[in-house]
């Protein structure tokens, strides 16, 4: 079982659907959703991260399933929605934690890398994002997260990601304002660098890069998932009902570093982890 500072059952007949929920991040926030009393669905394109994760689901004495959905593909985004609201009658929470890039110097990067990078972390989220609301969040309600980045300067060796989730950061503004009158909420969180088996996909020094950057924050430490799963619970949770158009940086001030305070290593900043 996952550590959670949230009550039992918080989240008791409620349905979440995750995006890349077969492992890393999403895998977490669905534990934690499901360990709290809601019924979840990982999607996922890869087959093998979704049997894994769903395993590690079951496994915990929850109810879930996992569907193969490529969020770049039109179809498999409808058939995905369909089958979750087939399965379990309705879609209340959706996090769009789906997505992927690779790195490289922005010189480099030809037209083909540049649109999987964008249809992946930008289009992909908003045509399941509406997918999911005209199938059940426009007549029940509900809470989008969607998982961007800390790009408040750009990202190098990123531009194309960077520039995909700085649209999504937008189109939280833009999808919060409209859906209101539904009921639905619309949220953003912003990662700093955080500890998660999604860096294991880079290369060993593309690696090393991050997790040095990593510890430019007031807390001179890397961010958990759990620390990560954590905002999307509360922004999920009735705590949050008076909340929408938020993006949250879960960043330990890394999107406030400045040289002028620079980290100063410490042991005074506990991690909250499994």
């Amino acid at each position: 079982m996952i550590n959670t500072v949230f009550k039992k059952d918080l989240f008791k007949d409620k349905v979440v659907l995750v995006t890349g929920g077969g492992t890393g991040i999403g895998l977490r926030i669905t534990r934690e959703f499901c360990q709290l009393g809601a019924k979840g669905i990982i999607a996922s394109r890869n087959a093998d991260k979704l049997s894994q994760g769903l395993k590690v689901l079951t496994d915990e004495g929850t109810e879930a399933i996992a569907l193969e959905c490529n969020i770049r593909d039109e179809e498999s985004v409808k058939n995905c929605v369909k089958s979750a609201i087939a399965a379990f009658g309705k879609i209340d929470i959706l996090v769009n934690n789906g997505g992927g890039q690779f790195p490289s110097p922005a010189e480099f990067i030809n037209r083909k890398g540049w649109h999987a990078v964008i249809e992946t972390n930008l289009t992909g989220t908003f045509f399941l994002t509406q997918e999911v609301f005209n199938q059940s969040m426009n007549s029940n309600g509900g809470s989008v997260i969607n998982i961007t980045m800390d790009n408040r300067n750009g990202f190098p060796m990123l531009a194309h990601s960077a520039a995909a989730r700085a649209g999504v950061q937008n189109l939280t503004l833009s999808l919060a304002n409209e859906w209101g009158k539904y009921g639905v909420r619309v949220n953003s969180i912003s990662p700093g660098t955080i500890e998660s088996s999604g860096l294991d996909t880079y290369a060993p020094e593309f690696q090393e890069y991050v997790r040095g950057y990593g510890k430019n924050n007031q807390h001179y430490r890397l961010g958990t998932e759990a620390e990560v799963a954590s905002a999307v619970v509360f922004l999920s949770s009735p705590g949050a009902s008076f909340i929408t158009g938020l993006n949250m940086a879960v960043d330990g001030g890394q999107s406030i570093y400045t040289p002028l305070m620079p980290p100063i290593e410490n042991d005074k900043n506990e991690r909250f982890d499994d």
